[in-house]
């Protein structure tokens, strides 16, 4: 029985959807084609309708989380751009995405898988990391600003879940969201206080 274009675009938008989640969770090197059918009910034999080989699908995963990322840390320049910034900052360090990597950013999940993948991955995370960076550099007006935000974000969600008690998570937390909120603040301004 052959399918619609729409029930095909609809499969293969679970199919990123749930492989992005398995991905996060487990790593996607490990997560074999059968495992990422079997989430949607499906065999592997299916997948390749979707995708030439575990490789585009994940090159297209990468790119695909990396845009929802940017629309959700994006934002305009000046005072609500940063305000904006300062609150998804906030949710970005917080207890709940170190706990729930699944549901969060792709980078600190899947970095090192991305950083072994072939050129073409590299380049595609490359064009949504420099939009990200231009984005935030516009908000804060500086570009070396935005680099260290985003590398210290990456760095201390990282850590955070490498440790094994929730008090040392916290703290790793704390005193990022500590940095920033003296980093972010407007020249003269006090800072305005990261939850």
């Amino acid at each position: 029985m052959r399918y619609s274009a729409e029930h095909k675009a609809e499969t293969r938008e679970r199919l990123l959807a749930n492989s992005g989640a398995i991905a996060k969770q487990h790593g996607f090197a490990v997560t074999g084609v059968d495992a990422l059918m079997k989430t949607l009910g499906l065999t592997g034999a299916a997948f390749y309708s979707h995708f030439p080989s575990k490789d585009a699908l994940f090159a297209e995963l990468i790119e695909r989380e990396l845009r929802n990322s940017l629309s959700r840390l994006g934002g305009e320049p000046g005072d609500a751009g940063r305000d904006k910034l300062q609150r998804c900052l906030a949710a970005y360090l917080s207890l709940a995405h170190v706990e729930q990597p699944d549901r969060g950013c792709v980078l600190p999940a899947l970095g090192a898988e991305i950083a072994r993948a072939d050129e073409s991955v590299r380049q595609r995370t490359e064009q949504q990391i420099l939009q990200l960076q231009t984005t935030w550099a516009e908000i804060i007006g500086d570009p070396q600003v935005a680099w260290t935000i985003l590398a210290q974000c990456l760095g201390s969600l990282l850590l955070a879940r490498m440790m094994a008690s929730q008090e040392s998570r916290q703290q790793v937390l704390g005193a990022s969201l500590d940095m920033l909120e003296h980093t972010l603040k407007p020249v003269g301004q006090a800072p305005i206080p990261l939850p």
